[in-house]
């Protein structure tokens, strides 16, 4: 029999939420600046996952604005009742907080419900035994007895026929530990006896944990673990492999056994988290009406013995796409809703058209206000870095007649970038490898947010040939970028250092991107560039 073997779903997969339908489980998500949105995987094992959807798209009305990368769609819950799947969220440009429902979680899932009486983030939605619904979410609601009014996880009676809140919310818990960084992303259980809340606190990172609090009554201030926190990495130090656990999700098998789903990050070189916040799983087992993480080991394995279930075991994720279909696979990724068609697959090739939106276009504070921009996106294509160590190649056929560029692209979060770019340069042709990089001092969802994007030429080459294969190999943070004519004739460009891209001040909500970029740098331009191929091969 197959182990479990973590991550289940490597990448930048953070936030999992997971359900079971039969036979069936089915997990969500968070995108954050990425489109299409909530990315939803299946498995009949929870050894064996495959990408079958994702919810958000231009069909259902999604809208996502591309600027720092760690805006947009995050932490959403996915659950199913009486033969329907929701899914409740929360979108940083847009309205706010919405549901979605599909009847088949591959899609097509529902126009979007906005639900402006629903405050705060992170909501849950919740089906009791009878079928009733619940929603809870986070905001100030918790008075300390000082006057003070702080952090806590409140909870009301849901109509979610119509989409409305029935009754006030009503505060059920604060958090495990006093005065706790962001107790965050409730879920609620009806387990036996007991309604058990699971929480998230002490922020996304390395602080971040699981706690559980119950109560026998639904509308009661709830009792925590006296285990709390049940599950966390942060007393392991900085040097942990797997570190910033947290933001769990349970999920009971036919046989009666459970499971719970969370996020986490690999560290690479002992100290840089690349690949952003992944989903992991671990068993649980209960003892005295409380749930155990990890039974006697207590922390998060790399793996696990695999459930008693039968094995499905579906294709891999290919290592290299040659765009000899109609529409980007669905572990594609664009950065922003394209409100214009600027790439094109035909030929077997993939076009992108240099727009006059830059990749690294300077960042703007994240006010939260409902200001929609038609603009917010970048001509990018992508997929997600999954292994430690890779080689990502693509070959490029462009010529730039102005200011236009168009490469192989890296793409971390608050504009930290690697471009292997083909540019003019006075008046010569050239290739080029780009640095960029951003200071600021606070991040941009706090108030007085400003920041200064810096660009550094690392190299630049003279190439005159219209087409042009270019290569970068990482192997942790050291990095090698290469170019030439076929992919037999590589030479080396340079070596790069992937740590300052990987800055511990840049975090972990989200992770590396990879892919192809075309830009007119400020100016529309009818130029495009044409991809033939583009491979992805991990090598851990």
């Amino acid at each position: 029999m197959d182990k479990i073997k973590n991550p289940i779903i490597p990448g930048y997969y953070p936030d999992p939420s997971i359900c079971r339908v039969g036979e069936d489980f089915y997990l969500a998500c968070s995108s954050f600046e990425m489109y299409p949105g909530i990315p939803i995987f299946h498995s009949r094992d929870l050894v064996h996952w495959e990408q079958i959807g994702n919810a958000l798209t231009e069909e259902n009305g999604f809208h996502m604005e591309a600027n720092c990368g760690v805006g947009g769609v995050m932490a959403p819950t996915i659950r199913y009742n009486n033969g329907t799947f929701y899914i409740i969220n929360t979108n940083f440009a847009d309205k706010g907080n919405y549901i979605i429902t599909a009847k088949d979680p591959a899609g097509p899932w529902s126009e979007i419900h906005w639900t402006e009486d629903i405050p705060g983030i992170d909501a849950s939605i919740f089906f009791d035994d009878d079928g009733q619904c619940y929603v809870m979410g986070t905001g100030n609601v918790w008075d300390n007895g000082a006057g003070v009014m702080e952090r806590g996880i409140w909870l009301a009676k849901y109509d979610i026929e119509n989409y409305k809140m029935v009754g006030e919310p009503y505060t059920i818990w604060n958090s495990a530990l006093r005065g706790a960084g962001s107790p965050e992303a409730p879920h609620l259980y009806h387990i036996g006896d007991y309604y058990y809340l699971m929480i998230a606190e002490g922020g996304t990172e390395h602080y971040h944990s699981v706690a559980v609090a119950r109560s026998k009554e639904l509308f009661s201030f709830y009792e925590g673990n006296p285990a709390n926190p049940v599950l966390t990495h942060r007393h392991m130090g900085f040097k942990s492999p797997i570190t910033n656990v947290g933001h769990a999700d349970f999920v009971e098998l036919p046989d009666g056994s459970w499971y719970a789903v969370m996020l986490a990050s690999r560290l690479i070189d002992g100290a840089y988290k690349n690949i952003g916040r992944e989903t992991f799983i671990c068993p649980v087992i209960w003892e005295r009406d409380w749930p155990v993480f990890t039974p006697e080991t207590g922390k998060v394995e790399w793996e696990y013995e695999a459930p008693n279930l039968p094995q499905t075991v579906y294709p891999k994720t290919p290592e290299r796409d040659d765009f000899d279909c109609e529409e980007l696979p669905m572990y594609w990724t664009l950065w922003g809703t394209p409100n214009e068609k600027y790439y094109k697959l035909a030929d077997s090739k993939l076009t992108l058209r240099c727009i006059p939106q830059k990749l690294d276009e300077d960042l703007k504070p994240m006010s939260f206000d409902v200001s929609l921009s038609d603009d917010a996106y970048r001509a990018f294509a992508a997929r997600r870095q999954c292994s430690v160590n890779l080689t990502a190649e693509t070959e490029m056929i462009f010529k730039p007649e102005g200011n236009e560029t168009a490469g192989l692209a890296v793409v971390q979060a608050l504009n930290h970038q690697l471009h292997i770019e083909r540019c003019a340069h006075d008046g010569k042709q050239v290739l080029r490898v780009v640095q960029v990089t951003c200071d600021y001092d606070k991040p941009p969802y706090m108030p007085g947010f400003t920041s200064k994007t810096e660009k550094k030429v690392c190299t630049e080459v003279p190439y005159e040939g219209d087409r042009v294969v270019l290569r970068i190999t990482m192997d942790g943070e050291d990095w090698h970028i290469f170019c030439g004519e076929t992919g037999d004739s590589m030479a080396e460009l340079c070596a790069f250092d992937g740590r300052i891209l990987n800055p511990e001040k840049v975090g972990c909500m989200t992770g590396t991107l990879i892919g192809m970029f075309a830009s007119g740098n400020g100016c529309d331009s009818a130029n495009t560039a044409s991809f033939e191929y583009f491979e992805l091969v991990g090598r851990d």
